[in-house]
């Protein structure tokens, strides 16, 4: 069953969304019935209340037909759906909640469609906003959940992220019948990252998002570099791309960066600190980082700190003790709130094989420290130029990297110019773009709603 929780969702007690499982979508029901509704050639005319509108005439139960019927009616102008099913820590879920709550700000409501034990979580849950818990561990078995909420609920758009995820919103809405626009958001360099699958998932996911990405309204991404990607290593046509800036600079995040740490290594007069933060796994590439902080100390007094869980952990410390840097540097795990260590870094550096875009980056700046990067694809070259052209490595180049650090050490970039440059990927900005993608509008939204504090999402 699915539905939303009191516990969860807000402070008052919310009206309950049962979705219940005595219909569940089958390989037979997508094979037999679904075709046979769109061959019929003489549909019914509903004269109810829910207005003269076309619907199949090939369902015979009445929970079929109520289902029929429910799904002609017009969608709610002001609701949004969100499906995601993330870690819970990644800069996706600090994307996916700033959208929420400056969406739920505007006015609008918000359906957050929630795998168990996969995010976002968020930690205040404002008016507006509905959890529903879809009754399942893994995505592929959130289908029949999702179909059923697209036909009762009907939501006037549908905010889908990461790939097993937009497959299968895109199945629910076909299902569905639903007239739900539909966004499938891709936040990734998809050709790279697949580089290192095995051929059944390369496959699959190339024809996925070649073919049944079709049917979706429109592909969202965080960067022309992704956009060109797809278009070039996929055959993703580039009219169905759009590219919109992620929403991650907020007065929130200045708040939060002001928090007190108490960190020895970041006091006013210890010796500077050079940050990464993100997953201790390939993509990040943080022995490449390891390595260039190695020559940077060997020429000056520095420390590396590293925030991130990961299964490269041992590894990455065991790099660090053979390159004869261990007291220098620190891995202390995932960091709920990095930003005051990203406030008292000295340099912030990324070190990522690929990327979409490259959040972290954006988040420092935000925060006035300097940072530098690996010229992956894709994202800190669109992000770093403007400002800060001569940040950029190659990838995997830790001698290159090194060199860049030591550069901003010597003559770090003035924190106005950053913040400036940051300020490109506003929330508000952001979740304005967003909404025209969805083809909405904030001007669609009632009036805004007080925020109220609950309990965790």
């Amino acid at each position: 069953m699915a539905r939303t929780t009191a516990s969860a969702c807000s402070g008052a007690k919310p009206a309950v969304l049962s979705l219940s499982t005595n219909s569940r979508v089958s390989k037979v029901t997508v094979a037999m019935i679904v075709p046979k509704c769109r061959k019929n050639p003489n549909p019914a005319v509903d004269k109810s209340e829910l207005g003269k509108q076309h619907r199949p005439a090939c369902p015979t139960a009445k929970s079929d037909l109520t289902e029929y019927a429910l799904r002609q009616r017009s969608t709610s102008a002001s609701r949004i759906a969100v499906f995601a099913a993330t870690s819970g820590h990644s800069g996706v879920d600090r994307i996916l909640v700033n959208l929420i709550e400056q969406w739920t700000a505007w006015g609008f409501g918000v359906d957050l469609l929630q795998v168990r034990g996969h995010g976002p979580r968020l930690a205040k849950i404002p008016d507006g906003l509905r959890c529903i818990d879809l009754g399942c561990r893994h995505v592929n078995s959130a289908l029949p959940a999702l179909v059923r909420y697209l036909r009762r609920e009907r939501p006037a758009a549908l905010l889908a992220d990461k790939d097993r995820v937009n497959r299968i919103a895109i199945l629910a809405r076909w299902l569905a019948a639903s007239r739900t626009r539909l966004l499938v958001r891709l936040g990734t360099t998809v050709s790279v990252n697949l580089a290192s699958r095995g051929r059944v998932e390369r496959w699959l996911q190339r024809a996925s998002i070649r073919y049944l990405y079709r049917l979706a309204d429109a592909v969202l991404v965080p960067s022309l570099g992704v956009a060109s990607d797809l278009v070039e290593q996929l055959g993703v046509a580039r009219a169905r791309i759009q590219v919109a800036q992620s929403p991650i600079v907020s007065a929130r995040l200045e708040q939060l960066s002001r928090e007190p740490i108490e960190h020895p290594w970041l006091a006013v007069d210890a010796p500077p600190v050079i940050l990464g933060v993100g997953e201790l796994g390939a993509r990040k590439d943080f022995a490449t980082l390891i390595r260039a902080f190695a020559l940077v100390r060997a020429e000056r007094p520095c420390r590396l700190l590293i925030l991130g869980r990961g299964r490269q952990r041992e590894r990455l410390l065991a790099l660090a003790s053979e390159l004869g840097v261990a007291e220098a540097v620190d891995l202390p795990g995932f960091v709920a709130n990095p930003y005051p260590y990203m406030r008292r870094a000295a340099v912030f550096a990324l070190s990522s094989r690929w990327e979409g875009l490259g959040i972290v980056l954006v988040e420092a700046l935000a925060c006035g420290t300097p940072a530098v990067s690996t010229d992956c694809p894709s994202g800190p070259r669109e992000i770093l130029e403007p400002c800060c052209p001569e940040s950029l490595a190659p990838v995997g180049d830790h001698q290159a990297l090194a060199r860049v650090i030591s550069a901003t050490l010597a003559h770090p970039p003035t924190p106005a110019l950053l913040r400036e440059r940051a300020q490109a990927f506003s929330v508000e900005a952001s979740a304005d773009a967003y909404l025209a993608a969805l083809g909405l509008s904030a001007e669609l939204a009632p009036s805004p709603l007080k925020p109220r504090q609950s309990d965790h999402c």
